[in-house]
């Protein structure tokens, strides 16, 4: 697992569900400063403290795994498509262009 993608996926689930590093510790049986430490990417999680993140998230474990596991690209891909179901119909076809732009150019 490469922290700091983990981390920075633990801390997107943390604020999308609106607790404070202090909050979400507590629920995890965790220190805040190890938290803190986990987002940044300086630690990698146990599998215990890994566990008590997904049940204290309420998320998936593929939530933060996400492109370490082959059902973590469905994450991703259900969150692009609800982020283009979003958009209206012009804005789609121009975030399509610019996506193929970007994929012509890697």
């Amino acid at each position: 697992m490469e922290n700091a993608a983990f981390g920075k996926r633990l801390k997107e689930a943390r604020l999308k569900k609106k607790l404070t590093q202090e909050q979400l510790a507590e629920k995890a049986d965790i220190s805040a400063i190890y938290l803190s430490e986990l987002e940044r990417g300086e630690k990698s999680p146990s599998m215990t403290v890994f566990v008590n993140l997904v049940l204290a998230l309420d998320i998936s474990a593929d939530y933060l795994l996400l492109d370490e596991l082959p059902s973590g690209m469905d994450h991703v891909n259900n969150e692009i498509s609800q982020r283009l179901n979003k958009l209206t119909p012009k804005q789609r076809a121009s975030a399509l262009a610019i996506l193929d732009a970007y994929i012509k150019s890697l």
